[in-house]
């Protein structure tokens, strides 16, 4: 497969037509639904009260029963919104996923991923193992969910943690068999974004979500809504997302190797300060907000603190502490003369082109991008030698930026150190500016307490006289202010 349709792969799966894709029915789907449709029989003939669980479709509210069903007939969800990013951790098995969702490699690859931590699929979820805890102690509080062929809409994580204790059967309501894929995938969201759920969706997995719902025509003002936060976090994370799905298509070589969305997962806050200092900085000088964009994302994917990546700011570019640091090799991106503007396909309009410094800041966060999807590559294919080149950019591009931040980060200590004291004065004239204002409305309405004042203004006095004494001692060549100051005290000190 080539770098290119690899690239197409990728911009497919962000249509709305791939983000409700309708699965197969799984094996033995007529079998197992006929087995639910007893099971229901049996619990309505049962009598008294009957267990339901209710969800919502369309704004209605919708009551289904509770029945038991064997743990090892029902199927994890190949849709599940909970490990949508994950799954690109190993692109073999997403593909095998993608071909056969219902076989055993395939649902093996599922109960790996809703085992594992969100940010390191290579790891296991501690929070996976609290949430087995808690089925071994208190047993399954709330019923799952699944569809009338027995695939699970709600409860997959913990059908597997059941699983691993060994039970033999698990809870679930029932779907109407007139339910579509996206009425699942809606249900299922909804149910996932309850406040009383054990276990959050990951950062990525609630950007696609969200670009789901845009996808079936919700406007942000709902979308927003459903998820619980403001229409302006939401326009937020949908330029967040369209970066990330950006830098992924950035990041391909022509070997197919590609930087995954679980990537991304634990940059959150890295990445929503980067978009408001981004649309801070767009009205006023785009270029300069496209080369810090440029610089921040690098550093994140160099795995720069929170802490570190903010001195990444106008001040870093303009003083170009990176570009003081950076070995020519990384220097040198291969960048060409860019021309003045380029024409829009279609339309017969030329728009200007990005800048030299715009265009060299994107060429070297691109080979950045293609060295980190090298390195963080999970496949076979990817010889040895050049893992180890690609370490070793990695390795050089680290060491600048940590040299440009650091240098950066010392000098703004020393601006700050600088600014502490005419700081310290302005704040004192804004409080004598204020003094005035309430002296005034004291004296009309005759409420001045004048020995308290008296005694304020002798403090004030005192205090003239150490800052005079001290600015007489360092300040060589004094300024016009200074002067004064050092005029002012010595005259009071002859009356």
């Amino acid at each position: 497969m080539t770098g290119e349709s690899n690239r197409q792969d990728r911009r497919q799966k962000g249509t709305g037509k791939d983000m409700v894709r309708a699965f197969p029915p799984p094996p033995r789907a007529e079998q197992f639904s006929e087995l639910i449709r007893k099971r229901v029989e049996e619990a309505k003939a049962a009598g008294g009260t009957r267990e339901t669980v209710t969800v919502d479709r369309n704004g209605q509210q919708i009551h289904v029963d509770v029945i038991d069903l064997p743990l090892s007939d029902l199927y994890l969800n190949p849709g599940t919104h909970r490990i949508r990013a994950q799954r690109s951790h190993k692109p073999d098995q997403d593909r095998n996923l993608d071909k056969d969702p219902y076989g055993e490699a395939g649902q093996d690859y599922l109960r790996s991923l809703l085992q594992a931590m969100p940010s390191d699929p290579d790891l296991r979820d501690p929070a996976f193992d609290k949430l087995k805890e808690d089925l071994r102690e208190f047993g399954q509080n709330e019923p799952g969910l699944v569809t009338h062929h027995g695939v699970l809409v709600n409860g997959n994580t913990r059908a597997v943690a059941l699983r691993e204790l060994g039970k033999q059967s698990m809870r679930v309501g029932v779907l109407p068999p007139s339910f579509t894929q996206a009425d699942i995938d809606a249900v299922e969201l909804a149910l996932q974004l309850r406040q009383d759920q054990r276990r959050d969706y990951s950062y990525v997995n609630r950007l696609l979500a969200m670009e789901e719902q845009a996808a079936l025509g919700r406007t942000p003002e709902q979308i927003a809504k459903e998820f619980r936060i403001r229409t302006a976090t939401y326009h937020q994370e949908r330029w967040i997302l369209s970066v990330i799905k950006e830098l992924n298509d950035r990041s391909a070589n022509g070997g197919g190797v590609a930087l995954r969305l679980v990537d991304w997962e634990g940059a959150q806050e890295r990445l929503k300060e980067l978009q408001r200092l981004y649309v801070k900085l767009e009205n006023l000088d785009r270029d300069q907000a496209e080369i810090l964009k440029e610089r921040r994302l690098a550093a994140i994917l160099l795995n720069f603190s929170k802490t570190d990546v903010r001195h990444i700011d106008e001040v870093f570019l303009e003083e170009g502490y990176l570009e003081a640091v950076l070995p020519a090799e990384l220097a040198d991106s291969g960048t060409a003369a860019q021309p003045e503007s380029v024409s829009i396909p279609g339309l017969g309009l030329d728009v200007p082109a990005a800048s030299s410094a715009v265009s060299a800041a994107r060429a070297l966060n691109d080979r950045i991008l293609r060295a980190a999807a090298t390195v963080r590559n999970t496949t076979a294919g990817v010889p040895d030698s050049e893992k180890a080149s690609a370490q070793a950019l990695l390795d050089q591009a680290k060491e600048a930026f940590d040299t440009a931040i650091d240098k950066h980060g010392r000098d703004a200590r020393v601006r700050k150190r600088k600014q502490l004291a005419p700081a310290r004065l302005a704040d004192a004239c804004a409080n004598i500016d204020q003094c005035v204002i309430e002296l005034v409305q004291a004296r009309t309405s005759n409420s001045l307490d004048e020995e308290a004042f008296d005694e304020a203004v002798l403090k004030l006095q005192g205090s003239l006289r150490k800052l005079a004494q001290q600015a007489g001692r360092g300040i060589p060549n004094p300024g016009d202010g200074v002067s004064w100051l050092l005029a002012a005290v010595t005259a009071e000190g002859t009356t």
